[in-house]
């Protein structure tokens, strides 16, 4: 398929929309785990010891997929931004592009869920 400049621009506007996105989710675990050493610092129960080392573990494989995304994206910019350069016709893998929305729904998915049980966590502990 020969992709139009309207539909580059679509295709690049949603890179840089997910980027943005994901910076901003990185920036909010970082907040999430300094509220999570500031519950081991005021020495929490023991019983939320094991919940608190969980959402630990959570965060770092979140970070992980963040940075598997973002490099997803730059892999992906790169090729649009080669193709560019070689011919005046753009082949754009569109199955691609939509792989890497159903990754981004997919995490936006599973990122609010892991946000919310994390502030009913920190609600409860933090009421004691």
């Amino acid at each position: 398929m020969v992709i139009s400049d309207d539909s580059l621009q679509v295709v690049h506007f949603e890179h840089r929309l997910w980027v943005n996105e994901l910076n901003f989710f990185a920036d909010e675990l970082k907040i999430y785990e300094r509220q999570l050493e500031e519950l081991v610092r005021k020495s929490v129960k023991k019983e939320a010891m094991q919940e608190l080392e969980q959402f630990q573990n959570q965060f770092i494989r979140q970070k992980e997929v963040l940075d598997t995304l973002q490099h997803d994206i730059h892999i992906h910019e790169q090729k649009l931004s080669e193709a560019i350069q070689d011919s005046k016709e753009l082949p754009l893998d569109l199955e691609y592009h939509e792989f890497m929305k159903e990754q981004m729904d997919s995490f936006r998915s599973i990122y609010a869920e892991l946000k919310g049980n994390f502030y009913r966590f920190l609600n409860k502990w933090r009421q004691d």
